[in-house]
């Protein structure tokens, strides 16, 4: 029982920092000006996302956050970057502190909702069944526990892939 309390501490620094990554991710996309270090933010926050899935058990889902947004999702929007044009006009930021405090405010509300759903109910602790991790252990749980994240991620996919077929078949113009 002695070493009961240094697990609560390494169990704790492991969250911290799959939500610091997720946390820094998060801003680095939406504070960065250039589209192309929002890109890696968004690859960032999606790594930190992965590890909080991880963290809560579900290597399914951190394996394809990791293969479909990081890879597949993040990859696409650079390859839009790419073939887009580079004079484009850059927009006008009028109300930029009116609007970046009002999505402050919105953001602390819903922290706030949150952590008061997360500390004031009692979650039931699910009852999981381990597998192997062998082939056919993956394949039923993709055609039947798995099956709408599955179709999803699917989905996801094809829109990326369209949208990437688009964006070529036009390519850059030049003048």
């Amino acid at each position: 029982m002695s070493n009961f309390p240094a697990a609560i501490y390494i169990v704790s620094g492991i969250f911290i920092l799959c939500l610091g990554t997720l946390t820094t991710g998060a801003l680095i996309a939406v504070l960065s000006t250039r589209l192309i270090r929002s890109v890696c933010g968004l690859a960032i926050c999606c790594l930190g996302l992965a590890g909080m899935y991880y963290f809560l058990r579900s290597p399914f889902l951190a394996l394809m956050e990791i293969l479909i947004y990081i890879g597949a999702v993040c990859v696409t929007i650079v390859f839009a970057v790419m073939l887009a044009e580079p004079d484009e006009a850059a927009e006008s930021r009028q109300h930029g502190i009116l609007w970046g405090t009002v999505a402050i405010g919105v953001a602390a509300a819903i922290f706030w909702g949150l952590w008061q759903l997360g500390t004031r109910v009692t979650w039931a602790v699910p009852q999981f069944r381990a597998n192997s991790g062998s082939v056919e252990d993956i394949g039923k749980s993709l055609l039947t526990t798995y099956s709408l994240a599955f179709e999803m991620i699917s989905l996801a996919l094809l829109v990326a892939i369209l949208g990437a077929l688009a964006i070529a078949r036009t390519g850059r113009t030049k003048s």
